[in-house]
């Protein structure tokens, strides 16, 4: 018979012991994956929740947060577009995506002395404009190449705002959604004559009456969209104010305001009930 020595039993134990050191790293490691995994999961879902609550409700228009007037086409060169270069020189760098086909404005030899006279043709009435060279003689140059090449005519005034702080109607885009734009950027020109809002916050109070471009939250993301103040409105200094809508322009803008708008976008902000529509742009 075979008798175990004291030695024999010690290398049992040994062996025994290792064995299950063995078992809990096994299953310490099985531990350690599941808990990456599951953390990878919820990362993933976190993400997925912020895509979604930065997406939806918004409808066409890419409107930032503060449901300022946007021009959603134009993000994707913005931030590294350079502003003007000097008088007389612009920057219009492409984007690739015109939502209407144009040649891009020149870039050389744009004037910033005097004004340019604007008659909008619309299906609720007449909107003058007068453009101010030096106040943004970029954004000017832009606005009168378009016109020139009938880019707005035909367009509808896809949005409308009426609620407190914002009362805007905006336009310019041919696809009538809030996303398109002429295939190129325009840089900002941010004014320098708008008194500080009562609200405070380093907004800025645009007067009833101006003429200004909308943009994303981006620098340098304007394109073919503009939006017209019917009623003092308050926003950050970031929308260039590039001219002055008449009276008999503003009692258009008065009229299609009264109907209201759809809230497609959120309450006092979407199309409005009754459509606009530009049907040719005169420049002199």
């Amino acid at each position: 018979m075979h008798v175990a020595t004291n030695q024999m039993r010690r290398d049992a134990a040994k062996r025994k012991l290792a064995s299950q050191q063995a078992r809990r790293a096994q299953q310490a490691a099985r531990r350690r994956r599941i808990a990456v995994i599951s953390s990878a999961a919820v990362v993933v879902v976190v993400l997925v929740a912020v895509v979604l609550l930065s997406t939806i409700g918004r409808g066409g228009d890419d409107a930032p947060a503060s449901a300022a007037p946007s021009d959603a086409a134009n993000a994707s060169t913005a931030a590294a577009q350079p502003a003007a270069t000097g008088p007389g020189t612009c920057a219009y760098p492409s984007d690739g995506n015109a939502a209407k086909q144009n040649t891009p404005p020149s870039t050389e030899g744009v004037s910033n002395e005097g004004d340019a006279s604007v008659a909008l043709a619309t299906s609720a009435g007449p909107i003058g404009l007068t453009l101010n060279r030096a106040e943004a003689p970029c954004t000017v140059n832009s606005f009168v190449s378009l016109a020139g090449q009938g880019y707005f005519d035909g367009t509808s005034c896809h949005r409308l705002t009426t609620g407190e702080g914002l009362k805007v109607l905006q336009c310019g885009d041919p696809t009538g959604t809030g996303t398109g734009g002429p295939g190129y950027t325009i840089p900002d020109e941010a004014p320098t004559t708008l008194a500080p809002s009562p609200s405070g916050g380093g907004t800025v109070t645009y007067p009833r009456g101006t003429l200004a471009m909308a943009k994303t939250a981006q620098p340098n993301s304007g394109g073919s969209q503009f939006f017209l103040v019917y009623a003092d409105s308050t926003l950050p200094p970031d929308y260039t104010v590039f001219g002055t809508i008449d009276e008999a322009g503003l009692a258009t803008i008065d009229k299609v305001a009264a109907a209201g708008t759809d809230d497609s976008n959120g309450t006092g902000d979407g199309k409005p009930k009754t459509p606009i529509e530009i049907q040719t742009v005169t420049v002199s």
